[in-house]
C-alpha cells in the first residue's frame, strides 16, 4: 500500500483556472448524491456485472476487493504492468494513499470504471480480453420492445413540417438520456411527475446549426460534431438527429466521439455505434430503416467520423484537453454535447451556483458548444434565478432525479 501524503488533496478535475472557482465535488459527505454513487449505486453494479457474465474466481475476487476498497479503503495505483498504469500514477499525484471520498467525484468515478476492467481482464493477455463486462446491459436494452415502440414513432414524424420535425428529434435525443443504464440502477421507477426543461436554448441551437451550415458553405472542413453519451436506447434518438442534420444540408459532416473503451456502465463505444445502426437498419419501422440506411452510406462515405480519444476515459474536464483534441473541436462549426457525464466535464464538476452563467462556465471550449443534458447528478448552470426558486420550492431532488433537463447553447456571437 502507498504510504498517505501530507500534502493536500490535488484537484485534478477543476475545469477552472481560477483561484475563486467553486468547491470541487466529492463523495466523502454522507447522504450527498456523490456519495451514495460510491455506497449505494456502486455495490449493487458490481453484483449485476457479475451475475451478467461468468467470470472466474480470479476475476470475481478481484471485483469484490474492489468493492471494499472503494467503499471503505484508501486509492492505490495500477499496477506497473497496467498499459496506463503511467498515465494513471500522474493524474493521481497526491491522491494515492488518501481514502476514495477525498479525491474530486469526477476523478474517483473515473478510476473505480478503469479498476473495474482491471479486476475483470479487460486489459489482461486472456480469455476475458477485451471483453465489454457491461455488454449482456447494452444487449439487453437495445433488443428489448420499448425500442420497437420507440422507432415505430419515427414514421408519424415524417409528415410533420421540417421545424416541428426538428424540434422532436432534439427533443427526443435530449430525453433520451433517461435511459442511462447507470442512472436506472439505483434512480428506481417514475413516478408521476412531469418532465420539465429547466432552461431551453432550443431556439438558439437551431440558430446556431443554421449558421454552422453557412459556415460549412464558405469554409471547406468545417463540420459539426457530437460528443456521445450511453449507447443503446439514447444513442438510437441521438444517430437520428445526425441523420436529420445530415439530410437537411446543417452539416455536410458530422463527426460522432465516443468513447475508447467500456466507461459508465453504458457509455457508447464504437461497436455500440454499429450495433445502434444495425437495430436502425433491421427495424421494422419504414423510416427508422431508411434513417438506419443513409447512416451506413453516411459513415462508408465520409460524411459521418466516428472517432475517439484517450482523453474520453480521463478523469479530467474538457478544460483540460489535450491539443491534438483542441484542435479538432476548434475546427468544428458547432460541438452538441451529449448527456450528464459530458456536462460534468464540460463545465467543471464543481459546487457552481446554478445562476452562473453557462456562457462563462464554458469559455474555455474551443468552438461553439450547445449541451443537451438531462440532470442527475449535482452540478448545473446557466439557470435562472426564477427557474432555480421555482425548482427549489419542489422539495424534490431535482438535480439529480432525472426528470429535469437543459438545452444550453454558447454560440460564440
Amino acid at each position: 500500500m502507498v504510504s498517505k501524503p501530507s500534502a493536500p488533496t490535488p484537484d485534478p478535475s477543476s475545469g477552472s483556472s481560477s483561484p475563486y472557482a467553486p468547491p470541487v465535488i466529492r463523495a466523502d459527505i454522507p447522504g450527498s448524491f456523490a456519495h451514495g454513487v460510491f455506497h449505494e449505486r456502486h455495490p449493487k453494479l458490481l453484483r449485476q456485472v457479475l451475475d451478467a457474465l461468468p467470470y472466474g474466481p480470479g476475476e470475481r475476487a478481484a471485483v469484490e476487493r474492489l468493492l471494499v476498497e472503494s467503499t471503505a479503503g484508501v486509492l492505490e495505483p495500477l499496477g506497473a504492468d497496467a498499459p496506463d498504469g503511467a498515465q494513471w500514477l500522474a493524474w493521481g499525484e497526491g491522491l494515492w494513499g488518501r481514502p476514495w471520498g477525498e479525491a474530486p467525484f469526477l476523478w474517483a468515478e473515473s478510476y473505480f470504471y478503469r479498476r473495474l476492467l482491471e479486476a475483470t481482464g479487460y486489459f489482461r493477455p486472456g480469455a476475458w480480453q477485451g471483453v465489454d463486462p457491461f455488454a449482456p446491459f447494452k444487449a439487453a436494452e437495445l433488443g428489448g420492445p420499448a425500442v420497437d415502440e420507440e422507432l415505430a414513432a419515427l414514421d408519424a414524424l415524417d409528415g410533420l413540417p421540417e421545424e416541428r420535425r426538428a424540434q422532436a428529434l432534439v427533443s427526443s435525443a435530449l430525453w433520451g438520456n433517461r435511459a442511462d443504464l447507470s442512472f436506472r440502477i439505483t434512480a428506481g421507477a417514475e413516478g408521476a411527475t412531469a418532465p420539465d426543461l429547466a432552461a431551453d436554448d432550443g431556439a438558439l441551437l437551431r440558430t446556431a446549426l443554421e449558421r454552422a451550415s453557412v459556415e460549412r458553405a464558405g469554409s471547406a472542413g468545417k463540420s459539426v460534431g457530437v460528443v456521445a453519451d450511453n449507447a443503446g436506447r439514447e444513442l438510437l434518438p441521438d444517430l437520428v438527429l445526425i441523420d436529420h442534420l445530415l439530410a437537411h444540408g446543417l452539416a455536410a459532416r458530422v463527426v460522432l466521439y465516443v468513447k475508447p473503451q467500456p466507461y459508465f456502465v453504458s457509455d457508447a463505444t464504437m461497436a455500440d455505434v454499429l450495433a445502434a445502426v444495425g437495430r436502425l437498419r433491421a427495424a421494422s419501422s419504414p423510416a427508422a430503416g431508411a434513417v438506419g440506411g443513409r447512416l451506413w452510406r453516411a459513415l462508408g462515405g465520409g460524411a459521418l467520423v466516428v472517432r475517439t480519444h484517450p482523453f474520453f476515459c480521463a478523469p479530467l474536464p474538457f478544460h483540460d484537453l489535450p491539443a491534438d483534441l483542441r484542435a479538432e473541436f476548434a475546427g468544428a462549426a458547432l460541438t452538441i454535447v451529449k448527456g450528464d457525464l459530458n456536462y460534468r466535464r464540460l463545465v467543471g464538476d464543481r459546487r457552481w451556483p446554478p445562476t452562473t452563467p453557462f456562457a462563462e462556465a464554458v469559455g474555455h471550449f474551443p468552438s461553439a458548444v450547445a449541451a443537451l443534458r438531462t440532470l442527475k447528478s449535482d452540478v448545473v448552470v446557466g439557470l435562472d434565478a426564477a427557474a432555480v426558486a421555482r425548482l427549489d420550492g419542489t422539495g424534490t431532488t431535482w438535480r439529480t432525479d432525472g426528470r429535469h433537463a437543459v438545452v444550453q447553447v454558447d454560440p460564440r456571437g
